[in-house]
């Protein structure tokens, strides 16, 4: 059953997709408990993505520095400057521009994970530069939204969720696969713990594709016309990006499964983790957080499209 879930992942996924949106056009009041149940959710994602991860060897992958500098250059540099000119046709409308640029200047730090696994990506080197992602774009985001929109915007910027959401998505996920990993290796009865777990791959997806759409495609729909606007943006930002990691992978050298991961890393944003932040600002940006989930609902239907498209294109 694993197996013919894992070699139709691609369509269950876009049934998940689906699903969620029925779900949630249907029963609007699903959304505010759904909306609870993404983190933990997406937690428990990371954890069989983790698992599936030897963490013995992520020491040798943060000495990757070509890997590292390649990333952090796609991420860092390259796609602010796409973003900052994508933005220009939405800087009109501040709240817009705003949702726009939080979203799409971080880097993603979860599932970008996941797919890029599935795309036959490097995620053990996705995983060790996680922290550099993390920290870089809490340092980063301030300098370039004071750039593209501003002081007055960095100054109601908290940066306390990018804390919290490192703990929980990234260091507790990290931290019980280890132990798993831990408890196979000197358990025997526990030895076949790690590949049972990582069978949970496909369903955890399949959950946290739905659960995402269901609760956030009520709130869409409803501003529909207001960040209609913002969907041509992440639709460019990703037939942009996406060549443009590639290149970067290939001017760098890498092997196929770096590249993979490069190109990954430079679609997927940090939509998730972004989204409270942009929820504590002042009442005069409230459409920017539907902009971040109008985002997220691009992207997801974007990677479901790239775990098919990325391998083809990257040999």
């Amino acid at each position: 059953m694993a197996e013919r879930m894992e070699r139709h992942q691609v369509a269950l996924y876009v049934v998940a997709l689906a699903l969620g949106a029925a779900v949630g056009l249907l029963v609007p009041a699903v959304a505010a408990p759904l909306e609870a149940a993404i983190t933990p959710v997406l937690g428990l994602l990371l954890y069989t993505t983790f698992v599936g991860v030897p963490l013995t060897g992520l020491s040798s992958a943060l000495r990757d520095v070509r890997f590292l500098a390649t990333l952090a250059l796609v991420d860092f540099v390259a796609i602010p400057v796409l973003v900052f000119l994508l933005s220009r046709l939405v800087a009109a409308d501040e709240a817009l521009l705003v949702g726009v640029l939080f979203v799409l200047l971080t880097p993603c730090v979860d599932y970008v994970i996941v797919f890029a696994g599935l795309a036959g990506g490097a995620k053990d080197r996705l995983l060790a530069a996680t922290p550099l992602l993390m920290l870089g774009q809490m340092l980063l985001l301030p300098l370039y939204l004071w750039w593209m929109a501003g002081p007055e915007l960095v100054g109601a910027v908290d940066l306390a969720p990018f804390v919290e959401a490192f703990v929980l998505l990234i260091v507790t996920p990290l931290v019980a696969a280890a132990a798993t990993q831990v408890l196979a290796a000197r358990v025997p009865a526990a030895r076949a713990l790690p590949g049972a777990v990582s069978t949970s791959m496909v369903p955890l997806m399949m959950a946290t594709l739905a659960i995402v759409v269901a609760s956030q495609i009520a709130g869409i729909g409803a501003a529909a016309m207001t960040v209609l606007a913002a969907v041509p943006v992440f639709v460019m930002f990703v037939l942009i990006a996406l060549p443009l990691g590639a290149v970067a992978g290939r001017l760098a050298r890498l092997e196929v499964p770096a590249r993979r991961a490069v190109a990954f890393s430079g679609v997927t944003r940090n939509s998730l983790v972004v989204l409270p932040l942009v929820l504590a600002l002042p009442d005069r940006f409230d459409p920017a957080p539907l902009v971040v989930v109008t985002q997220t609902l691009v992207e997801l239907v974007a990677m479901v499209v790239l775990v098919r498209l990325v391998p083809r294109a990257i040999r």
